[in-house]
């Protein structure tokens, strides 16, 4: 049982990732300023918070609240650094998952995906 739900837990927390990834990186190719501030500020600090990434949220919200960007470009090599962050937190749950699922297999107990 334990499994089980850790199993929904992170595949709920991806799925999330990905959701806002993925809102962020279309914001991003557009040049949309104004929806890469609400998603940063909004978006992305609620989902870390949701997931425990504390580190993330308070990133997040400094990008937006610490002090004026000095140019466009400034701001959006921000994005593009909390863009890379998230990608790197992609990553570690998925490799984290699969850890998982491995060792699941491996006692004999039925793995859910």
């Amino acid at each position: 049982m334990l499994h089980r739900s850790m199993n929904i837990n992170s595949v709920s927390a991806r799925l999330g990732l990905d959701d806002v990834l993925g809102d962020l990186q279309h914001a991003r190719r557009r040049g949309d300023l104004g929806r890469l501030a609400l998603l940063a500020y909004c978006e992305v600090r609620r989902w870390a918070r949701q997931v425990g990434e504390q580190d993330l949220a308070q990133h997040s919200l400094a990008l937006l609240t610490n002090k004026p960007h000095a140019s466009r470009s400034e701001f959006l090599h921000r994005v593009d650094e909390l863009i890379e962050e998230l990608e790197g937190i992609r990553t570690r749950l998925t490799s984290e998952s699969h850890s998982l699922a491995v060792r699941s297999d491996s006692t004999g107990t039925p793995c859910d995906r």
